[in-house]
C-alpha cells in the first residue's frame, strides 16, 4: 500500500466518515476552482483553457505519484476501461458545458447541473441496484431548494441550444460517476485512475482544439496577464487534479447515490470563493447556503451511521 493509501485508511475511525471528508474536499476544490476558472476564461477562450488546465493537472498528478511512491508510468495509470472514461468526463462533459455556457447564464447553468445528483441516484438504483432511501430523496430535495436560493437571479435566461448542450454534459458526468463506481473498487490506485482518465481527456481536448482551429476559430489569445496564467494553474490543480482525486477516493467507499449529494455543495463553495474575490452575497443566498450545508450534513450523518452490510452490498452490486 502506498503512503497515500495508508493516509486514506487512517484518515478517520470510520471509513464512511473518511469518505464524507474526501467528498466534501472534492466539492470545495470544484467550487473554488470554478472561481479561478472564471478568471482564466476572461482572458483565454474555453477550448484553450480546457487542455491547459488538464495539462497542469497531469503534471500535478505525476508529482503526486512520485511523492506517494506511486510513480509508475501514466500509460499504466489504470485499467483501460476506467481510463477511457476520461473522454466522457472531464473531456466531453466539460467541452459541452463550456460551449453551452456561451449562450446561457451562469445561474441557469448551475441550476441545470443540479440535475446531476438526481440522475446519478436514478442510474445507480437502475444499473448498480443501489437502495435509495426516502430520507436521501427528501434531503436531496431540500438541498435543491437551498441551491435555488443561492444561484437564482432575476436575469436568468438562456437559449434552447445552450440548455441542450449543458444537459448533455450533465448526462455525461452522471454516466461517468456510475460507470466509475462500477469498476473503481478493482483498481489498485486512485491516483493512477485519475491520471489515466485525465490523460485521455487531454487527448480529446487537444483534438477539439486542433479541429476548432482548422475550422477557423481564433483560440490562442494575443496576450495573457500573469493573473490569467496563475488562474489557469490554480484551477487546473484544484478543479481537476485535487477534486477528482478526492472524489474518487470517497467514491470507493460509498454508494454512488450517496456520493452524489456532495454536488449540492459546489455552488456554495464557489460563491464563498467569489466573496473572497470581491462578490457580495444577498441575505437569501446566505439562507440558501445554510439550507444546503444543513441538508448535506444530515446526509453525511446518515452515511456515517450506515451499517457496514449496506456498503458491502453496494460493493457487491458494483462488481468489486
Amino acid at each position: 500500500m502506498t503512503r497515500f493509501g495508508r493516509a486514506t485508511a487512517l484518515s478517520g475511525s470510520s471509513p464512511l466518515r473518511a469518505a464524507a471528508l474526501w467528498l466534501t474536499l472534492s466539492a470545495a476544490c470544484w467550487g473554488i476552482g470554478t472561481a479561478f476558472s472564471k478568471q482564466a476564461l476572461a482572458e483565454i477562450p474555453p477550448l484553450t483553457v480546457l487542455p491547459l488546465q488538464l495539462a497542469v493537472s497531469l503534471v500535478f498528478l505525476a508529482v503526486a505519484q512520485h511523492v506517494t511512491s506511486d510513480d509508475q508510468a501514466l500509460a499504466m495509470a489504470s485499467p483501460p476501461r476506467l481510463a477511457r472514461l476520461g473522454v466522457l468526463n472531464p473531456g466531453l462533459a466539460y467541452a459541452l458545458s463550456l460551449v453551452g455556457l456561451t449562450t446561457i447564464t451562469v445561474s441557469l447553468s448551475v441550476l441545470l447541473w443540479a440535475l446531476e445528483p438526481l440522475l446519478i441516484v436514478g442510474l445507480a438504483a437502475w444499473l448498480l441496484r443501489e437502495r435509495v432511501s426516502a430520507a436521501l430523496l427528501g434531503l436531496s430535495a431540500v438541498a435543491v431548494g437551498g441551491m435555488l436560493l443561492v444561484v437564482v437571479d432575476a436575469g436568468m435566461g438562456g437559449q434552447a441550444a445552450g440548455i441542450a448542450l449543458t444537459v448533455a454534459g450533465v448526462a455525461c458526468c452522471a454516466t461517468y460517476t456510475v460507470a466509475t463506481r462500477r469498476w473503481l473498487p478493482t483498481a489498485p490506485s486512485t491516483l493512477r485512475v485519475v491520471a489515466g482518465q485525465q490523460a485521455y481527456a487531454l487527448g480529446f481536448a487537444v483534438i477539439l482544439f486542433v479541429a476548432a482551429t482548422l475550422i477557423g476559430g481564433r483560440l490562442w489569445p494575443s496576450e495573457v496577464s500573469l493573473a490569467g496564467w496563475a488562474s489557469v494553474i490554480v484551477s487546473g490543480v484544484l478543479y481537476y487534479g485535487l477534486a477528482y482525486t478526492f472524489y474518487l477516493t470517497g467514491l470507493r467507499r460509498v454508494p454512488a447515490s450517496l456520493a452524489s449529494a456532495v454536488f449540492y455543495l459546489i455552488p456554495v463553495f464557489g460563491i464563498a470563493a467569489g466573496t473572497v474575490l470581491g462578490d457580495r452575497l444577498e441575505p437569501r443566498q446566505w439562507l440558501g447556503a445554510a439550507i444546503v450545508i444543513g441538508a448535506v450534513a444530515l446526509i453525511a450523518v446518515q452515511m456515517a451511521r450506515s451499517p457496514a452490510p449496506t456498503v458491502s452490498r453496494s460493493l457487491e452490486a458494483s462488481g468489486s
